[in-house]
C-alpha cells in the first residue's frame, strides 16, 4: 500500500489522547506506569508491514518500541487492520462524524474518544450511531447515551463524583477536573472495543456521536464541544484514504 492502514496521534491510538498519564487495563490496549504504551491488536499482513513514528515537536525525542510478528499463514480472506483519528473543535449542529469514509466488507472493533467539555452540567446524553451499509436516514443501531455507550451508567458518578474506570472491553480511565463536577472546561477520556460485540458490515459503514447536554427540566443542550476520535476496525481492501491528518 502506498497510503497507511492506521493513522493516527501515539497517545490516541493508545487511549491518552490528553497528553497526561492514566492507567488504562484493557484486553486490547493498556498503559501502564508511567510510559508505557502497549497494543496487542492483531495486524495480519500477507507480503509486508511498516510501521513509522513521525516527531512533529521542534525538540528532539527519545523513542523505545519492541515489535513482536509472526510469521505463519494468513486467510486469503483476513481482515486487515485500521485505524482513523479526526478532530472536531468546535462541534457545530451537535453531531460529531467519528468516521464517515469506510467502504468494503468488515468488522468495526473499537472507540476512544477525547472529549473536552466548555460548558457546565452533564455533557453525555448524545447518542452514537452506526450507519451500515447504506443507512440514510435511520442507523441500524442507535445508542440510548454517551454513558450508556461506554457501559456505565447515570453521569459515571457516584457521591456526586465522576469515578474512572477501566476494564477489559470499556473504560473511562481519564477525567481532567479543573473546578469540581460538573464545572466548565472538563476533559474525559473514554474508550469502548467491539471484540465481544463486534459491528459487522458488507458494503459500507458511517458512525456519527451527538454531541448533547442536559439543561435540567427535561432539555437538552447543544454544546460546542472538542472532541478528538480514534476509531478502530478491520476490512477487505482496498480501503478509502483517509482525511489529511490535522
Amino acid at each position: 500500500e502506498t497510503e497507511p492502514s492506521v493513522e493516527t496521534p501515539v497517545g490516541d491510538f493508545f487511549g491518552m489522547g490528553w497528553g497526561t498519564y492514566a492507567q488504562l487495563n484493557s484486553l486490547p490496549v493498556t498503559v501502564n506506569p508511567g510510559s508505557a504504551f502497549n497494543c496487542y491488536w492483531t495486524m495480519p499482513f500477507h507480503k509486508k508491514c511498516r510501521i513509522t513514528m513521525t516527531n512533529i515537536n521542534s525538540e528532539s525525542m527519545y523513542l523505545y518500541y519492541q515489535i513482536d510478528y509472526t510469521l505463519t499463514e494468513v486467510p486469503q480472506d483476513a481482515g486487515y487492520f485500521h485505524a482513523q483519528f479526526r478532530r472536531k473543535n468546535p462541534i457545530e449542529n451537535g453531531v460529531c462524524t467519528l468516521v464517515d469514509s469506510i467502504k468494503g466488507k468488515g468488522q468495526y472493533v473499537g472507540t476512544y474518544l477525547a472529549w473536552g467539555v466548555r460548558n457546565n452540567g452533564w455533557w453525555g446524553e448524545g447518542e452514537i450511531k452506526f450507519y451500515i451499509d447504506g443507512d440514510t436516514k435511520f442507523p441500524t443501531i442507535n445508542g440510548t447515551g454517551t454513558e450508556d455507550y461506554f457501559c456505565g451508567s447515570y453521569d459515571f458518578e457516584v457521591n456526586h463524583q465522576y469515578v474512572e474506570f477501566s476494564t477489559a472491553y470499556t473504560g473511562l480511565p481519564q477525567v481532567i477536573r479543573p473546578d469540581g463536577l460538573y464545572k466548565s472546561q472538563e476533559r474525559f477520556g473514554l474508550y469502548r472495543w467491539h471484540i465481544m460485540d463486534p459491528v459487522r458490515f458488507e458494503k459500507g459503514l458511517r458512525v456519527t456521536i451527538q454531541d448533547l447536554g442536559w439543561k435540567g427540566n427535561g432539555a437538552y443542550l447543544i454544546q460546542h464541544s472538542d472532541i478528538s476520535s480514534t476509531v478502530f476496525w478491520y476490512q477487505t481492501e482496498p480501503h478509502n484514504p483517509f482525511p489529511k491528518l490535522p
